[in-house]
């Protein structure tokens, strides 16, 4: 499809560059200086040569992490067994734990700050290299008491507290296999993960605290629980110190467990392609998907993104709005410890007590780079400038974005307001099945508003149409070509699934669900999910363009466009919007919508209803489900729920057709 006229992302799918790197930012990158190391001139040369010779360039990147190995290993890349199973520093023999806490003992970096904490009530907590590593150390001791170790798996059900990353760091050492779990399940998501993997043990809370109410989350695991007999030992951890079902025998307390275990303890050598991870992912049907990661792979590829896109240095204090259940928890771990980097965790509500929580904690711990989604920016603008300029926000100097797809007004809202049109906002797309990005912009190249400004290097990404062609200025399939390090290594027991989630459709090349275009400039956009795509009469019309002409009117806050079936055009549009406090929905409203819709994208893709609802459904990180809201709104089985932290807006939209 080509872009229609008077989009909202400006005349060739993008408006000029708002953003153009220093000299000096330029000089100062980690990025120049790795193409400086290997003789490289320009970006484009880098990415050239990241796909041509991809052997050479997780070479480089291992390199350039300072990846230490306890024996190397004989081959960086097998393909004996195809594209889709890839194998990475075969023969190789390491922990992933080592490269985060071991080496940096007896260092410079023992002593610094490798993590900070705030909880909402305002309690702050700082831990050192050299602190975590002795914590670490007594919990991968308790673990081994209990009789866990290698190959067995451990679920975390936690908040964004200190030991979430303690239990997540103990796991690895003693090479156990972590299963991240969002602090938000309900007891059936909870069950479903840790029986998929026969789980032995679980780290959980007795809870958590949310705009000042404690939460309870042992009622919700042992519920859990009931359905999973291969778990022994619950690690309970005293978060909100609220009275907990006990269970003799399994249940332990974290202080107890680890009170008489030594600061010191073996870290289990593990070969490079050992499971490190399974992270569930949700799918339109059927059970979750576990996508697989190794200690090679994941952590890796996690490091490498944050050196080559946010620009991220040893010096840096990284805060990524997430929970531990989603990638984005353990991204943040890894890859800011292999950095020699400091990491902040809040655990609580990005808005409690006030609006400004989260400039607040910028301010208080000096962020330099933070990770946001565009939809927090387009419910926090609602509020105006006011709350951010209470805050000194010189510190920052990266803005990371991801989660979900910009519209036009919140990027240059936020662009202008809090990153003072200094700091650049470094879109950033992939999945957990990537371990991190495909499209990442950098510090090298100009960036245009809602755009990538490059794929990550090592990423071979192209934009396909129906009938695998590379195709520019038109609407088709992100893919990617080639292997790369931090690719999942299929689902947890089920190969079949893998190769038809991402290989089915053109052979040899992963095919990511995402619709994209590249502008005659090279920069990149991403329009939505592919199974979110609305196609009227023809045209195929990704949800980003319709939601990013509704919420520019100062009536609207969110918005999420789906397809509906339709009995002359196929597909009609439907958009589902949010309003902001005290604002009345009327069909004066609604008219006006549907009119700037025509406006701005033509008669023939106007909407045949626009729908008011007090929410939009979410997942814990921000993304819209879409599917969720066309499912709902059809009366069909939306599928897996899990990951929603309203599970209760589904009836609300349900209640919409009529």
């Amino acid at each position: 499809m080509e872009k229609s006229e008077g989009s909202p992302f400006g005349g060739q799918w993008g408006e000029e560059a708002i953003w153009r790197p220093t000299d000096e930012v330029i000089r100062n990158s980690r990025l120049k200086q790795f193409m400086d190391r290997h003789g490289i001139a320009t970006w484009h040369e880098l990415w050239q040569r990241s796909v041509d010779d991809i052997e050479w360039f997780w070479e480089a990147v291992l390199e350039d992490l300072n990846v230490e190995f306890y024996e190397p290993y004989t081959q960086i890349l097998d393909l004996s067994n195809g594209v889709e199973w890839a194998r990475w520093c075969v023969g190789g023999v390491l922990n992933i734990v080592h490269n985060c806490l071991d080496k940096w003992m007896g260092t410079a970096t023992e002593n610094k700050i490798a993590l900070r904490w705030e909880g909402e009530e305002g309690d702050v907590r700082v831990l050192s290299y050299g602190d975590l590593y002795r914590e670490v150390n007594r919990m991968a001791n308790a673990l081994r008491a209990l009789g866990l170790g290698r190959g067995d798996a451990v679920g975390l059900y936690m908040p964004m507290v200190p030991e979430v990353a303690i239990a997540l760091l103990a796991i690895v050492k003693i090479g156990g296999i972590v299963l991240p779990l969002f602090s938000g399940y309900g007891a059936g998501a909870i069950a479903t993960r840790l029986a998929d993997t026969e789980a032995k043990a679980l780290f959980c809370s007795d809870g958590a605290y949310r705009r000042g109410r404690a939460i309870p989350m042992k009622p919700v695991a042992d519920r859990a629980l009931k359905r999973v007999p291969s778990v022994e030992h619950v690690i309970l951890y005293r978060r909100t110190g609220g009275e907990v079902p006990w269970h003799e025998g399994r249940d332990h307390w974290w202080e107890d467990l680890v009170a008489d275990q030594p600061p010191e303890a073996e870290t289990e050598r593990t070969e490079a392609e050992d499971p490190l991870m399974v992270i569930y992912t949700s799918g339109t049907t059927g059970r979750p998907k576990g996508a697989v990661h190794t200690h090679c792979g994941f952590p890796i590829k996690n490091a490498q993104d944050m050196t080559h896109g946010l620009d991220m240095h040893d010096t840096d204090v990284l805060y990524w709005m997430t929970d531990m259940g989603w990638m984005m928890g353990p991204w943040e771990v890894f890859g800011t410890l292999i950095l020699g980097a400091t990491m902040l965790f809040y655990d609580g509500a990005p808005d409690y007590p006030d609006v400004d929580r989260v400039w607040s904690l910028i301010e208080r711990h000096r962020v330099t780079v933070l990770g946001v989604s565009p939809t927090f920016v387009r419910s926090i603008m609602a509020y105006g400038d006011e709350p951010v300029k209470r805050h000194d926000l010189s510190s920052l100097r990266i803005v990371g974005s991801t989660g979900e797809v910009w519209n036009p007004d919140p990027w240059l809202w936020f662009f202008s307001t809090v990153c003072q049109r200094r700091v650049p906002i470094i879109n950033y797309t992939g999945g957990t099945e990537l371990s991190g990005g495909i499209l990442k912009s950098n510090v090298l190249l100009p960036i245009k508003p809602c755009a990538f400004n490059a794929p990550l290097p090592g990423m071979d990404a192209d934009v396909l149409d129906e009938n695998g062609q590379s195709v520019r200025g038109q609407v088709g399939e992100l893919v990617i070509r080639q292997p790369w390090i931090g690719m999942t290594r299929g689902f947890w027991r089920d190969p079949q699934r893998y190769l038809a989630t991402y290989w089915s459709r053109f052979p040899g090349v992963w095919v990511h669900g995402d619709w994209a275009v590249v502008d005659s400039d090279g920069s990149w956009y991403v329009l939505g999910r592919s199974d979110d795509t609305i196609k009227v009469a023809g045209k195929r019309l990704g949800p980003a363009e319709v939601e990013s002409v509704v919420v520019s009117h100062p009536s609207v806050t969110e918005a999420a466009a789906i397809g509906v079936p339709d009995p002359v055009k196929g597909e009609a549009v439907v958009v589902f919007c949010v309003l902001p406090p005290n604002t009345v929905p009327t069909d004066e409203l609604r008219a006006e919508l549907r009119q700037l819709v025509v406006e701005q994208m033509g008669k023939p893709l106007a909407p045949k209803k626009v729908e008011f609802v007090s929410d939009l459904p979410k997942t814990r990180n921000a993304k819209v489900m879409r599917r969720v809201v066309r499912t709902a709104y059809l009366g069909q089985d939306p599928g897996d729920l899990s990951a929603l932290v309203n599970p209760e807006v589904v009836e609300e939209i349900r209640s919409k057709k009529r």
